[in-house]
């Protein structure tokens, strides 16, 4: 169990989180919803470690981490295949040509960024996630700048990657469709400071039945509407 105990953090005075408590279970996907600028992305920072809080602890988080951007993140003057390798200079990692292969990218290894198409990209930084062999994946609005049928591919590629792997993932997100469709358990929040608006359960199987996910995402709507 990954947990944030009274955790403020205050960058210059602004208090993106106050005294805020949050537990999250290893190898399942949660989801955490909210609308821009109330602590969302700082919430996934402080889990990678990339800022201490200021006051609090967060316990229980694994060495190995991977971070997967909206960007995806590749270096422009890389090829794919160094991109994916960058892991490897930080510890060791797995397969660089093994990891392209399990996305699909392999005939693509040796093209710079720019020569890739933006679901590429995407599946390159789902790659670079993979060769890191992490135990904790933290995504940020990884798949709002594809469009609507690579979207859904690249969503499909990562449910695989993190049933074969067992992952714990924690993705933030402002698509309620996409924190139905992929996760175990949704939170919505709202601030700054952040609060929890509510911590929802994500009672279906997948692949999930198209028909049963409205009735959830009302219920994430309602939070935001009251």
């Amino acid at each position: 169990m990954i947990r944030l105990e009274g955790v403020t953090w205050a960058p210059e005075g602004h208090r993106v989180l106050e005294r805020f408590d949050l537990s999250v279970e290893e190898g399942r996907i949660t989801a955490i919803v909210g609308p821009s600028g109330c602590g969302k992305s700082s919430l996934l920072r402080l889990l990678a470690g990339l800022r201490p809080p200021d006051a609090g602890r967060v316990t229980g988080v694994p060495a190995r981490k991977a971070f997967v951007f909206q960007d995806a993140a590749l270096l422009p003057w890389l090829t794919l295949r160094a991109n994916v390798a960058l892991p490897g200079r930080f510890g060791p990692i797995g397969d660089v040509d093994e990891a392209l292969a399990r996305v699909g990218l392999a005939p693509h290894a040796d093209k710079l960024p720019a020569a890739l198409s933006g679901g590429q990209r995407m599946r390159g930084s789902l790659a670079r996630a993979l060769v890191a062999r992490p135990e904790l994946v933290l995504l940020d609005e990884a798949f709002a700048a594809l469009d609507g049928l690579t979207r859904a591919a690249v969503q499909r590629e990562f449910l695989a990657l993190q049933a074969e792997h067992g992952w714990t993932v924690v993705m933030v997100t402002h698509e309620l469709v996409d924190a139905v469709g992929l996760s175990d358990r949704v939170i919505a929040v709202s601030g700054p400071p952040l609060v929890i608006r509510a911590d929802l359960p994500v009672p279906f199987p997948r692949p999930r039945d198209p028909s049963a996910v409205p009735a959830l995402i009302a219920q994430l709507e309602a939070v935001y509407a009251a």
